[in-house]
């Protein structure tokens, strides 16, 4: 099991398939601020209100100098569709193996009606430039959510 990560821990490295094609990495955003923002499925109500939210401010995270990348273990073809479907202007990252979501404590138990199953935790990180983790929000209410990590992106 990983350590639970706290800020002013090392954002855990990765490389994932990513919408479009290609990969993306944490190497890629170094010396730029990070969301990165963990999502259970594409999609779905929650999941899709998120990625609409980030995608509306996408153009006010740039001038705060901060890119977004959600992440989920779907396959990158769900992932295109739901970004074409929705009209989404933020990068979607697939964790079909669970390495990176395993590494930043967000694949575990959850329980629905008395079922328990693996899945993702909707939790969001906001890592510096210099690759530390910054600010964490676990347990995300979709709601406003978007908007209250923009702030915090500005401000740090």
């Amino acid at each position: 099991m990983t350590a639970k990560l706290t800020v002013g821990s090392k954002a855990p490295s990765f490389k994932l398939s990513r919408d479009g094609g290609g990969e993306v990495s944490l190497a890629d955003f170094k010396g730029r601020k990070l969301v990165l923002y963990f999502y259970p499925k594409a999609d779905t109500s929650g999941c899709t209100i998120e990625a609409k939210d980030f995608s509306e401010l996408a153009p006010a995270f740039a001038r705060a100098g901060t890119a977004i990348l959600g992440v989920s273990a779907d396959p990158v073809a769900k992932q295109d569709k739901f970004k074409a479907k929705h009209d989404l202007s933020i990068a979607l990252g697939s964790d079909e193996r669970h390495e990176m979501l395993k590494a930043y404590g967000v694949w575990a138990k959850k329980s629905l009606y008395g079922r328990s199953y693996m899945g993702i935790l909707r939790n969001t990180y906001l890592i510096g430039p210099d690759g530390k983790i910054a600010r964490i929000w676990e347990k995300v209410r979709v709601a406003g959510h978007a908007q209250e990590v923009l702030e915090a992106a500005k401000t740090f």
